[in-house]
């Protein structure tokens, strides 16, 4: 019998996806914000005749973090990966996005900062359904918005994520325009394209202009205090979308202290454990540029090191994207 899901999200439309995919049995995989979720979805699919096998419980940091052990251990044929776009082509993944709205409204908040007529719009997967909204809120004062089309890790139009800015990088307008929540993404915008970016958050109207200058002083300072490490680890993550393998070998080459250490969890535990005086992360991108604060020692990204090691000048600076 068919009963009312106990989730917020709607299992009868999840359901009917599975079914067409001809699955027997699946795992659930759900990230850390929306947990308290999972369990009501599963009993949900179930009404709904869907045989879930497991939940997936280990963090879940994006698409690039896909629970397959879970899949194989269990005997699933199927992962639903909830909340995220794909990065890549997988079989026997289902995503199931889930968009979040915003009053597009308020991107008026934004106009007073704003240069010229014309600007790049770009937006987080939960809210990249909405850009046509917001563009035509822009055009009715007198701003035609540029949006890139999705590719590659960033399938939707105007999609940034933290380890890719490709429809950043793609966009003509002199200016861009981030719409969400927090400062890392627009930072990453401007890093990567070396653009104003003014980024505006959807629910409080707050706007403002970022800047990557106080980030890069930082990066600087961390690239001088690993030049004192007696050894570096090359951290290779074992995460189906994160694993670099050809650059961590590369990396690795540049210097006569540096050991590839693969991980799942990069955490200050494992760092302390292991002892090396500085690392170096070709997992994802954010570890380094947000979660610096954390670790015992420096964690640089693959482009730092490289400017430690003397193959890259300070100037050719890039931000780290997969």
């Amino acid at each position: 019998m068919k009963t009312e899901s106990m989730s917020s999200i709607p299992a009868g439309n999840l359901a009917e996806r599975i079914r067409r995919t001809g699955a027997s049995r699946v795992v659930l995989q759900i990230p850390d914000g929306l947990k308290r979720e999972a369990v009501p979805l599963v009993l949900a699919l179930r009404a709904e005749g869907i045989a879930v096998a497991a939940i997936a419980g280990d963090p879940c940091y994006g698409s690039c973090d896909l629970a397959l052990d879970a899949v194989a251990l269990t005997g699933a044929d199927l992962l639903v990966h909830i909340g995220h776009a794909p990065v890549d082509e997988r079989k026997g993944v289902l995503f199931e996005h889930l968009p979040f709205d915003f009053d597009p409204a308020v991107v008026a908040a934004a106009v007073p900062l704003l240069g010229g007529p014309a600007v790049g719009l770009v937006t987080t997967v939960q809210h990249a359904h909405l850009l046509d909204e917001v563009a035509a809120v822009l055009a009715a004062h007198g701003i035609v918005a540029e949006v890139a089309p999705g590719s590659g890790r960033t399938p939707f139009p105007g999609q940034v994520l933290g380890c890719s800015y490709a429809n950043a990088r793609a966009l003509l307008a002199p200016e861009i325009l981030y719409v969400g929540t927090g400062v890392f993404h627009p930072i990453g915008v401007q890093m990567a394209t070396g653009r104003r970016v003014v980024a505006l958050d959807p629910y409080t109207g707050d706007a403002q202009e970022v800047s990557a200058d106080r980030l890069l002083r930082r990066r600087f300072a961390l690239i001088e205090r690993a030049r004192e490490a007696e050894s570096f680890g090359i951290i290779l993550s074992t995460r189906s979308g994160q694993a670099r393998p050809a650059l961590a070998e590369r990396l690795a080459a540049l210097s006569e202290k540096a050991v590839v250490i693969t991980m799942r969890e990069v955490t200050a535990a494992e760092m302390i454990n292991f002892g090396c005086g500085a690392y170096v992360n070709t997992a994802c991108p954010r570890l380094a540029y947000d979660d610096q604060v954390r670790f015992p020692v420096p964690l640089l990204a693959p482009q730092e090191f490289e400017i430690l090691c003397g193959v890259r000048a300070w100037e050719e600076y890039e931000v780290d994207e997969i």
